[in-house]
């Protein structure tokens, strides 16, 4: 899983399609589902899986307008096309990230 920072957000996100956990080090979900993203990076080619800690990045949480740790969002090209708040299992992101791969 790549680690994202303010600085390398939009670039990261400016072409193909990038699954960006928003997450924070404390959060007990985030920690959860930390697994689940790097089962999900390993198995799904053509799909980039990042993550930024909210705490560190504060401009880009604010930015993206980022109220709850682990959101997920989902870009393609650049453009944000899903977003989910919660740690969720493996077998509902999939569902969740299917029809957008």
């Amino acid at each position: 899983m790549r680690a994202l920072t303010d600085e390398t957000f939009t670039e990261a996100v400016s072409t193909g399609t990038v699954l960006v956990e928003f997450r924070a080090d404390w959060c007990p979900p985030c920690r959860m589902l930390e697994p689940v993203l790097a089962e999900i990076d390993r198995e799904l080619d053509g799909l980039v899986v990042a993550a930024l800690d909210t705490d560190a990045n504060p401009r880009t949480a604010r930015d993206q307008r980022i109220m709850s740790a682990p959101t997920l969002q989902l870009y393609k090209d650049g453009e944000l096309v899903a977003e989910a708040v919660g740690a969720r299992p493996k077998m509902q992101l999939m569902a969740w990230l299917e029809p957008h791969l």
